[in-house]
């Protein structure tokens, strides 16, 4: 699995808890402090550190280096991700039958109110329509928290 957005590793560790015991989660984050923080969250939770791979960096340019259709899920967290930067990357990312999850996808449900235009909003509509359109994915909706857009890759 890869998480996008790895922030103090509060996502992660509910990734790791439904993985198989032996599954690796990668995170990537450009905050230092934040995957630092995530490092000791996973060890608190009891995860061995082969159970992680932390990668420092901008998504943008750790995405492309991690293996083609090799992940079953790549999650897409944060407030700060750009999820529009990380959609085709995360297809690539994705073997067949594999989950890639947006959260954050109602914008606090700005998404909903055509009345709102600002530019973070706008990204989630073009998202929105871009995994919708996309004849690659079958997508949903999950109308919980602040919205999770899922998609699952076509074989």
């Amino acid at each position: 699995m890869v998480d996008v957005g790895t922030g103090a590793g509060v996502s992660g560790i509910y990734l790791l808890r439904g993985m198989r015991p032996d599954g690796v989660l990668t995170t990537v984050d450009e905050d230092t402090q934040g995957s630092q923080a995530a490092r000791r969250a996973f060890a608190d939770a009891g995860f061995a550190a082969s159970r992680t791979r932390v990668i420092g960096g901008a998504s943008g340019s750790v995405l492309p280096r991690l293996a083609d259709g090799g992940y079953d899920m790549v999650f897409c967290g944060g407030p700060g991700t750009d999820h529009l930067a990380g959609y085709e990357e995360a297809l690539r990312l994705l073997r067949p039958g594999g989950l890639v999850a947006f959260d954050g996808a109602l914008g606090q449900d700005r998404v909903v109110d055509p009345s709102i235009r600002d530019a973070r909003t706008s990204a989630l509509r073009y998202l929105h329509r871009q995994v919708v359109e996309d004849t690659r994915l079958l997508p949903a909706l999950l109308p919980t928290g602040d919205g999770l857009l899922c998609a699952v890759k076509r074989p």
